[in-house]
Order: C-alpha cells, then structure tokens, then sequence
C-alpha cells in the first residue's frame, strides 16, 4: 500500500479549501440589515402610492383626500390637458434645483450607481423621486410607479448601508435589496423582484447577495399583508390547451411582443434626441412633454396615469380591439414623449398596459382560450423583451395573476421575445441611457476561467535560468547582454532550488545599497522572502497574488521538492483570454458526416 506524499497531501489540502461558494458568515449580518432596508422600502412604497392618489385627486378634483377617484370624470373638461403640463413644470423644476437624477425612470439611474458609483446614492434621491414621481403620474403622466420606488428603496438602502462599516459589494446588495423590497411592496411580486434583482441589478450571482435580497423581497411581501394589500394584484383564472397549433401562437406573440419593444425603445430614445436638438434648457423640456400627455388624454383619458384598471380590464377581457388599439397608439405615443422628455416615472406598468392592448386587438385572430389569455401573454413578452430579463417577466405575470397553469406559454413568450430583442438590438431600454453616457455594459454572467484554469496549463515549462554562484557584477553584465531575452530570471541553487528573481530593477537597488561587486547572488537573495506559485493552484489565487506583491512573474515550483518547473506572467495568464475566445469562434465536429473526415481537435 502506497503512502501519499507530503505534496499530495498538500494538494489535497488546498483543494478542501475550495468551495463552491466565497460566502461566509458575514452574509448573516447583511441579511438581518436588509430586513430593516425591506420595512423601509414597504414603508416608502406606501407613501409613494398614496401620494400619488393624493396628487390626482388635488390636480383632477380639487380634493385633498386619498380616495380613488377616475381621472375620467374630472370636472375639469377641456382644461384637464393643462394638468401634466403644470405637474411637468413641477418636475423640471425638482430636477433643475433639487437632483438631476430623479429625471426618467430610475432603473438607469440604479444600474449607474452600482456599476459606477460605488452604491451611493444621497438622500436627495431618496426624498425627490418619489415626490416627483408622485406629482408626475398624479398630474396625468402615462407611467407606472414601480420604476420610482425602484429607484427610492435602493436609495434608502444605499444610505442604510452608507451609516454602517461595510464594503462596497455588501452596500450594492443592501441597496438591490431596497429595490426588491420596493418592487414587491407595489405589486406584490417577490419572486419576480428576486429575479429583476439576478437578471439586471447585482451583476453577479452569488449567495452573498441573492440571500439578503431573498430577505428583503420575502419581508417586504409579509408585511404588505399587514397592510391589507391585495394580492395578487390582478386575479386571473384562465387557462389555455397544450397544442403544436398553441404553441406556434405562444411563439408568434413572443415574435410580435419583442418587435413591439424594439419599437418603443426605439421612440423613447427617438424622443430623447429630438429633445436633445431643442434650443432651450432641459428643465423646459418635460412641459413639452406633458402637453403632448394633455392632448393624449383628451383623445383616450385611459392613456393617462397607471392606468391598472385597463390591465384588469383587457385580463378580463371585458376591452374591445377598437379600444385597444387606440389605447396602445396613444399610450405608446405619449409615453416615448414623456420620458423622452426626461420627466419622472416607471416602465413597468406601461409595457403591460401597451403589451396587453397588443394581445387583445389579436385575440379574434388567435386560437381559441380562456378570455383575456393573450393579453395576458403579450404583456409578459413585452416586458420580457423590453427590458431583457425574460424570466423577470415570467415570474411577474405568474405573481401578478395568481396563475401558474399559464407558466409554459409565458416562458415560451418572453423567450422568444427575449431573441428577437437580443438579435435586433445592442442595448435594452434600461441600458441604452448607461450607454449614452459613456458607459458600456455586459449583461452576459459567465464562470470566471480563471477559476477552471490551473497553473500548469498556462505557465513556461522552459525556464532560463542564473545560478545563485553568479556574482552581482556578473549578474549585471549578463542583464545587458544580448542573451537576457527576459526581463527576469529565477536564481537557483545546487538542488534547482528558487531563491529569489532578479531583473535590473533590483541590481540597481543593491548596487545603490553599496552591494560589493563580487558578492553572489545567493548571499543577496539569503533570508529573503520569496513569492512562489504551484502547478496545482488555480489562475484565480494567482492573479490574486500577483497583484498583492506587485509583481509580474513568480516561479512555478514543486509540492514534493520545491524545484523550479516552470515560470509564469501576467502575459501567460492571457492565454486564457485567448482559450476563450477560440472556444467562442473555432468550430468543430466530434462525429463527422463526410467520410474520412478528420476531427479538427484530433488534427492539432
């Protein structure tokens, strides 16, 4: 029976201390703040909303009360197109002297500050955009008010986490589980908060964040309850047949619902440049834009506002195809112009009103299903497409009905309105801003290759070496010679034992220190620290380690003898990158048609 060597057991030690997850205990920590960030998100999307009931009730009805009244029986008449201006005013005015950024939707303005921002967001943001917000969709504004609270729950969170000694990943989780908590406390939809939060947010996909955003969306959902809020927020008991002749419909609306996102990012943005040409401040620029609401909402008043009575309507199917396509011209057209206008409000709420007007003016051409199923199904697609985050849309629409029998179209509509986005169009409408400011982003989650790639792969088995008997002065003429074709080299011993690295750098420190001329190399380098690397490690350490010592190269040695086999660089290590993308563009086939084929692997 074979003893394992003390290299072995080495090896094997190292290897234990690998895990499938970097979390520690310290996510427990995160996790009971984020209950505290998800009462605060609760408490703020509750006010939120009844200011917003509030604003409407003052600018439709002169009334200073939180009852839900219609702003199509205003007795304003005619004037009702003055309101978004006035409210639009209001908002251009917040942004000018109070914060620039409660201007638009608000998801950007997150993506920004976790990417960009180190997490922070002031207080400003966190008072503004929901008073701006408020006064935009209570003054008619077709926008829906998850995008607001979105944006104040992370703001709250991101000041929580600013008053507490916390690192930088660790504040944008606090401030992701603030926009969680939001979201659900609006539409009670935890589920679906919980994947907005993997699928746009964190950037990342690790138990250190998903589990106090976990938290945060599921806390947030309990207390709603208390609250007496209803969910789900849309009840819808319908069902649909499983067929090909089905499933080629679920498709087709998949289809539809990503070019009806194409379109409308396209005039948001289309919006947005136009303004951009106007000759005149952009605090002017949302009046324009709530005049272009005003006229919208004398033509069809269910344009204006939220606008959640036409999405249980059309789930009801109690809308025409008429209606419908009127509602989604007009809500589209002065929807694009709002936010384009740089004025306050959400994305969420217009894409499934504008989805589902899509849905309903189709139902008559469409196989037969429960009423109100196609609606239902372009909702989720556009939004899916819109803002690229298919499964976000699934899980929405599943929450927000209460049924799961409609989960397989779902998923088969926001997939295919998810490719049909991807293929068309670089950026989404939540990324496209980020971008115009200078900012690229990949919403791509990938496995580190660094991680998968060991030393050994990647490192210089050929190594030139100096002895350690090599003299100071001797080790200077030999660095200026011809034949130094390196910028380091490892000293080595008798036993090919690394003693240290030298390059010119350090003759120079020792001749400066007043090193004598014939001292060795091995008398220079004795008691010195070392940094060394191993076969058997992973990239991952190593750059680790590299950037720690501020050095870059580090010999490879032995567990068993620690001889030297190989030495590697910052310039082995983008081999990697080159690995990778052969794996992305190199073609092969491991079972050839053609006969006599040779594999193309096999070959080199």
């Amino acid at each position: 029976m074979s003893v394992p060597s003390a290299a072995s057991k080495a090896s094997a030690k190292a290897i234990r201390h690998l895990g499938d997850f970097t979390t520690d205990p310290r996510v427990l920590i995160i996790a009971g703040i984020s209950v505290i960030v998800a009462t605060a998100g609760v408490i703020t999307g509750v006010l939120l909303l009844k200011l917003i009931r509030l604003a409407t009730n003052i600018a439709y009805f002169g009334q200073f009360n939180f009852t839900e009244l219609n702003i199509e029986h205003s007795p304003l008449g005619l004037w009702t197109v003055l309101v978004p201006v006035a409210g639009s005013l209001i908002i251009g005015l917040m942004a000018r002297f109070g914060s620039e950024k409660i201007r638009g939707h608000g998801i950007p303005e997150a993506i920004e500050a976790i990417l960009l921002g180190r997490s922070r967001l002031d207080a400003k943001v966190a008072i503004l955009k929901p008073l701006s917000s408020a006064v935009a969709i209570g003054t008619g504004g077709p926008f829906g008010a998850e995008g607001p609270i979105i944006m104040t729950g992370g703001a709250i969170g991101s000041l929580i986490a600013q008053m507490l000694p916390v690192s930088d990943n660790e504040r944008k989780t606090l401030l992701v589980a603030g926009a969680a908590a939001g979201m659900t406390t609006v539409f009670g939809t935890p589920i679906a908060a919980i994947m907005l939060a993997v699928e746009l947010l964190l950037f990342e996909w690790t138990p250190r964040s998903f589990i106090p955003v976990t938290v945060a969306a599921v806390v947030a959902a309990v207390e709603r309850t208390f609250l007496h809020m209803p969910a789900p927020l849309f009840p819808f008991a319908g069902s649909v047949d499983i067929s090909l002749l089905q499933l080629g419909a679920w498709i087709f609306i998949g289809i539809l619902g990503g070019l009806l996102s194409g379109l409308l990012t396209q005039m948001v943005y289309g919006c947005e440049d136009a303004f951009l040409k106007l000759p005149i401040h952009w605090m002017w620029w949302p009046t324009i834009g709530g005049l272009v609401v005003g006229i919208g909402g004398l033509i069809e008043p269910q344009a204006l506002s939220v606008g959640y009575d036409n999405i249980a309507g059309m789930l009801r199917g109690d809308v025409v195809a008429k209606a419908a396509i009127l509602l989604l011209v007009v809500k589209a057209i002065i929807w694009s112009v709002a936010l384009g206008s740089g004025t306050s409000g959400g994305v969420l709420a217009p894409l499934l009103i504008m989805g589902g007007a899509m849905g309903t003016a189709l139902t008559g051409y469409l196989p037969s299903a429960s009423p109100g199923f196609w609606a239902l199904l372009a909702m989720a697609a556009t939004m899916g497409g819109t803002m690229r985050s298919p499964l976000t849309a699934t899980f929405f629409a599943v929450e927000l009905t209460g049924n799961t029998h409609v989960l397989l179209p779902l998923i088969a509509a926001c997939g295919t309105a998810h490719i049909v986005t991807v293929l068309l169009m670089k950026r989404s409408i939540l990324t496209e801003k980020v971008a115009r400011r200078g900012h690229h982003l990949v919403r791509e989650y990938r496995v580190d290759p660094f991680a998968l790639t060991r030393v050994r792969e990647v490192m210089t088995s050929a190594v030139d070496t100096v002895p350690a008997t090599m003299t100071l002065h001797g080790a200077a003429a030999f660095l200026t010679s011809p034949k130094a074709n390196h910028p380091s080299f490892p000293v080595l011993d008798d036993n090919r034992r690394v003693l240290g690295i030298i390059d010119p750098p350090s003759v120079l420190r020792w001749r400066r220190a007043g090193k004598h001329r014939t001292m060795t190399l091995g008398q220079l380098l004795s008691g010195g620290k070392i940094t060394l690397a191993y076969p058997d490690e992973y990239l991952e350490a190593l750059a680790d380690r590299l950037s720690q010592v501020n050095v870059a190269h580090l010999p490879v040695v032995s567990r068993e003898d620690q001889s030297l086999v190989g030495y590697i660089g910052w310039k082995d290590l983008m081999r990697v990158r080159a690995k990778l993308q052969a794996e992305e563009s190199k073609k092969a086939s491991f079972f050839p048609f053609r006969p006599g084929a040779v594999d193309e692997t096999e070959a080199s």
